[in-house]
């Protein structure tokens, strides 16, 4: 057997030119590709916004102790920049009622749906089966709409108008239309009751605070309770304007098919949350009595809600998530504490 000389043997010679001038390459592409997924990794290492990172852990929010269960609605809470939206059809035209600011600041009420608890908390309650708001919507609910018009019958509810905001990333022209730039909800509640019957992947679930943009919603904020749990989960969508959901689990999971969540929320225990926009910055944060608050945020940049059709407003209360199941199946929330804040927005 003839001795091999890799010095000598040329298409080993060749192989070995071919194999270094890969190697080189793969050497100088290396610190671009690391370079690239510390980009990534800065990008998901987003600093928690003041705002959310200097609220004190496990302290609710709002003062619980000023609420009056003698009082209406309208005298325990700010609410002349909401209008209600509920489970009833009264005038039979095929769409749900709509309560507008200034009813709602002279003390309207109507139970089951919208009412002072014996604690002075505000109540929710929606039906599984119940009028909705348009043709295209699947779920009956009981839930404020911001309107920052706060009774201004003149200024037109819909649109680039002073009753809705806009995000930081939006054209100087429309912050200027606008009613304010960027802006945060709070809500202090207890969630009472969850449906229990019906489709397995509805059941349960309950979205109680939300932003919705002309179209599409940046942030839906959901509770779950399966039916053989003790506690509940808390996670949020994001939707893609125009596009996908994008989820976020905070505690538990949105899954109908798993066990009680580790450290979940039981039914009647007060928490809350805060969801803030800062330029296209998303931050919500959980907050429960003597616990580490948890706070998960998503960069909205791709999303398209800085474009110059697209206009923002929060709502807060139960929109029930299940159509179907027993009649009588219901949903209810009892709130303590609901503030909106804007950059331009004075009150």
């Amino acid at each position: 057997m003839k001795h091999f000389n890799p010095q000598t043997n040329k298409p080993y010679r060749y192989f070995q030119q071919k194999m270094n001038k890969v190697f080189a390459l793969f050497a100088f592409a290396l610190p671009v590709f690391c370079a690239s997924l510390n980009a990534q990794a800065a990008e998901t290492n987003t600093p928690i916004s003041k705002s959310h990172s200097n609220l004190a852990e496990g302290v609710l929010l709002g003062d619980l102790t000023k609420l009056d269960p003698l009082k209406k609605p309208g005298e325990n809470f700010d609410l002349l920049d909401w209008s209600l939206t509920l489970p009833t059809d009264i005038n039979k035209d095929k769409k749900a009622d709509t309560v507008y600011e200034k009813s709602l600041d002279k003390g309207f009420n109507l139970k089951p749906f919208f009412y002072t608890a014996d604690d002075g908390g505000l109540v929710f309650a929606s039906p599984n089966v119940g009028a909705k708001t348009s043709k295209n919507t699947k779920y009956a609910r009981s839930e404020l709409r911001e309107m920052l018009r706060r009774g201004n019958s003149r200024v037109k509810v819909k649109g680039m108008t002073k009753n809705n905001w806009v995000f930081g990333g939006a054209h100087g022209s429309m912050k200027a239309k606008s009613g304010g730039v960027g802006g945060s909800l709070e809500g202090t509640l207890a969630v009472n009751r969850v449906s229990t019957t019906g489709d397995d992947k509805k059941v349960g679930r309950v979205i109680i605070g939300q932003i919705h943009a002309t179209d599409d919603e940046p942030i839906r904020l959901y509770y779950r309770k399966l039916p053989g749990n003790s506690k509940g989960a808390i996670y949020f969508a994001h939707e893609i304007n125009d596009g996908d959901d994008v989820w976020v689990n905070m505690i538990g999971s949105r899954s109908h098919k798993l066990s009680d969540p580790d450290d979940g929320i039981a039914l009647n225990e007060k928490f809350s949350y805060k969801i803030s926009v800062e330029d296209e910055m998303l931050f919500v944060t959980i907050i429960r009595e003597g616990k580490p608050n948890i706070t998960k945020h998503y960069d909205m940049k791709d999303s398209g809600y800085s474009a110059g059709n697209q206009y923002m407003y929060f709502k807060a209360g139960v929109y029930n998530q299940n159509n179907g199941g027993a009649e009588g199946d219901y949903v209810q929330a009892t709130f303590y504490h609901i503030q909106n804040k804007h950059k331009g927005y004075k009150f």
